[in-house]
């Protein structure tokens, strides 16, 4: 895995102080005039879904230092940020960032897909020392030995060492603030991923959506096409619930999981924000675009083109799922982050459940603000990786859990 060289985060350290110094001793006035009059510096939209003031952690009171843990599950190496080995900083820009959508993209690579990011302001003294927000970006990872962390190949770029936002947003408050990537698959060469339009941000843990959407790429995620027949608009939200329009169903599926399995790609899928319970659809792998033809999981049977009927396979709060199948349990795994804040694992036999009562990987006490729990499709045997984020330095870390049959 690439290493930073250490003369290499001392000329970072000294750009950023000298930077920091400039930003602070800039008159407002002057400021204000190079920034177009409005004087806020710093609305750069990051961590809009709750997470820290800022990606650099000591600027947070932070050390930055990947969690110590005892037990079966480990932290074992920062993918992005200033701490990790992959260089984000330099060879992306992507000082910050969340989630990190894992899925096979079925030629030797994993894409990973993450959400509102941010790195070094071009335009310190408007921004401040961090900005450059773009509400989504791609990796690339060819990478098998995961004991040491997943090094990163390439990301989609629109300039040199700059991660482009590969799914543009209007960034407009109460009409769409971000886009934000919530699963992916790969389907006979084609990536779809499944995203959310968020209109607003409500209480910590709360936003609105306008709708969920799947977008596809032909050529390894370089570019993406959104596709009007799989939007799942959102009725229930304040502007078309006034209207007293019927609740659909789809209001349960702004986020979701992705999983295939025998010749069908199923979809868990969780309402908007952290409170939903989880609820199953699926769909043949070729007609995955036509959200107008799925099935819904009722309980007790499929039925075709209602998603009213679907009913919680997963209970309690459900959010950030991923799912995927064990070959080493011979089960189904879920994990996802629970009404506790806590990192929680669960196993079935089947996708429609039951489903074993969670099970704790990381509590809210161990690591403090600690979200997402996205599982790395090639982990193999005894060892489960996955992709989480803390708020204390808004970045990505892989961790490994030991399964116990």
């Amino acid at each position: 895995m690439p290493r930073t060289p250490k003369f290499a985060m001392l000329s970072l350290a000294a750009t950023m102080a000298s930077t920091a110094v400039l930003a602070i001793s800039a008159p407002a006035a002057a400021v204000d005039l190079f920034c177009g009059g409005t004087g806020s510096g710093g609305s750069s939209g990051f961590g809009s879904t709750g997470g820290a003031g800022n990606p650099i952690p000591w600027l947070n009171g932070q050390d930055g230092r990947l969690p110590n843990l005892k037990g079966k599950t480990q932290a074992v190496e920062h993918v992005t940020g200033m701490n990790g080995p992959n260089d984000t900083a330099r060879r992306f820009n992507v000082v910050g960032t969340d989630l990190g959508i894992m899925w096979d993209n079925g030629a030797g690579q994993v894409l990973t897909a993450f959400g509102d990011t941010t790195g070094l302001s071009q335009v310190p003294l408007c921004e401040g020392l961090v900005g450059d927000w773009r509400s989504n970006v791609l990796f690339r990872s060819s990478d098998r030995d995961l004991s040491d962390g997943m090094s990163i190949d390439s990301s989609p770029l629109d300039r040199p060492n700059h991660s482009k936002e590969f799914l543009p947003s209007k960034k407009i408050p109460g009409v769409e603030h971000t886009v934000i990537p919530t699963t992916g698959i790969s389907v006979n060469g084609v990536q779809y991923i499944n995203y959310m339009s968020i209109r607003s941000w409500a209480a910590p843990g709360e936003w609105v959506t306008n709708y969920s959407q799947i977008a596809t790429s032909t050529d390894n995620g370089e570019t993406w096409t959104p596709r009007p027949e799989s939007i799942r608009l959102n009725v229930l939200d304040d502007a078309l619930s006034r209207a007293n329009l019927p609740a659909t169903g789809n209001q349960n599926f702004q986020m979701g999981a992705f999983v295939k399995h025998d010749g069908f790609v199923y979809n868990f899928g969780t309402p908007s924000g952290r409170s939903g319970q989880a609820r199953l659809s699926r769909t043949p792998e070729a007609s995955i675009l036509n959200v107008a033809g799925y099935e819904y999981w009722d309980g007790t049977g499929w039925v075709v083109g209602n998603p009213a009927v679907a009913v919680p396979v997963l209970d309690g709060r459900v959010s950030e799922l991923s799912v995927q199948y064990s070959a080493y349990l011979g089960k189904f795994i879920a994990l996802y982050s629970n009404q506790s804040n806590a990192l929680v694992m669960r196993t079935a036999p089947v996708l429609t459940g039951p489903w074993s009562a969670p099970e704790t990987l990381v509590s809210s006490a161990t690591v403090p603000g600690l979200y997402g729990a996205y599982m790395h499709p090639w982990s193999e045997g005894e060892d489960l990786y996955f992709l989480a984020t803390t708020w204390s330095d808004y970045n990505v870390m892989m961790m490994r859990t030991k399964l116990s049959r």
